[in-house]
């Protein structure tokens, strides 16, 4: 075998065995999960009722109806105010879902499990496991653009990033992508839509639907079925770790390397 064939054939090796190791580790969590007698369910004061399921409910809502009316209109190029507005929107979505909570008297804390594990240990589990997240969001992108037959399209924040000439707009992408999306989100897709989802309909349909929502959201049909799948690695890291800030965790560090890979191009192969 020469040179040109023995790379490709040892990059297709590594990349099965990172799929193989991808799969063994979630399909471990996913086991572990549910081996757990129901005495062992951590934090133990999951109860969300129904005030919180009319939340959820009007909270999906508005993001299908906000999806339909993106749907209605062009593709157009994203600028700083959208990126402003967007921020802000999301800010005060994270705030008045918190107060609500609040009012409603949850400690947040102990559903979240924000003190359950150190941050040491929370950055460990994270780095570790949105790796083995990767080769199962790129396998769905593989079969996406295969069913699509068609180039690759990115979103809208990721062609601005691409674009963009200024410091300030990409350090905006950049506050916004590594730290507020995560957080807000996370609180939002998995603490929040997920409890409640799982306290009525259980993990398995939990973890679908806020999954399928939160790839929804993001209005952008070749990046569905990926984010569908990270969406997926985000609920099960929540489930297993029992603490908000794995998945966060993981959230960000994925923004991070995405961000990392559009500004140095020359170091990862589009």
């Amino acid at each position: 075998m020469t040179a040109d064939g023995f790379i490709p054939a040892l990059s297709a090796v590594i990349q099965a065995f990172l799929l193989v190791a991808g799969v063994y580790i979630y399909v471990s969590l996913l086991r572990q999960i549910a081996a757990r007698p129901p005495s062992a369910e951590i934090p133990p004061a999951r109860t969300f009722s129904w005030p919180e399921a009319l939340v959820a409910v009007l909270l999906t809502s508005f993001f299908l109806l906000t999806l339909a009316g993106a749907s209605t209109h062009n593709a157009s190029r994203m600028r700083s105010v959208d990126l402003i507005a967007s921020g802000t929107l999301t800010i005060a979505m994270l705030l008045a879902l918190a107060g609500f909570l609040r009012l409603r008297r949850f400690d947040l804390n102990l559903i979240g499990g924000f003190s359950r594990i150190g941050f040491f240990r929370t950055m460990v589990t994270g780095a570790i496991l949105i790796l083995a997240a990767y080769p199962l969001i790129f396998l769905a992108d593989v079969v996406t653009q295969r069913l699509m037959r068609s180039a690759p399209q990115r979103q809208a924040i990721v062609e601005m990033f691409s674009e963009s000439t200024t410091l300030q707009q990409r350090i905006m992408i950049i506050v916004l992508a590594v730290s507020l999306a995560p957080l807000a989100e996370e609180f939002i897709f998995r603490f929040f839509i997920y409890g409640v989802a799982r306290r009525y309909l259980g993990r398995f349909l939990g973890v679908l639907l806020s999954s399928l929502l939160f790839a929804a959201v993001h209005a952008h049909l070749p990046s569905f079925a990926p984010l569908f799948v990270l969406g997926t690695c985000f609920a099960i890291a929540y489930e297993w770790s029992g603490s908000i800030l794995v998945p966060m965790t993981m959230h960000a560090l994925f923004n991070a390397i995405t961000l990392t890979a559009l500004a140095f191009p020359e170091l990862v192969r589009q």
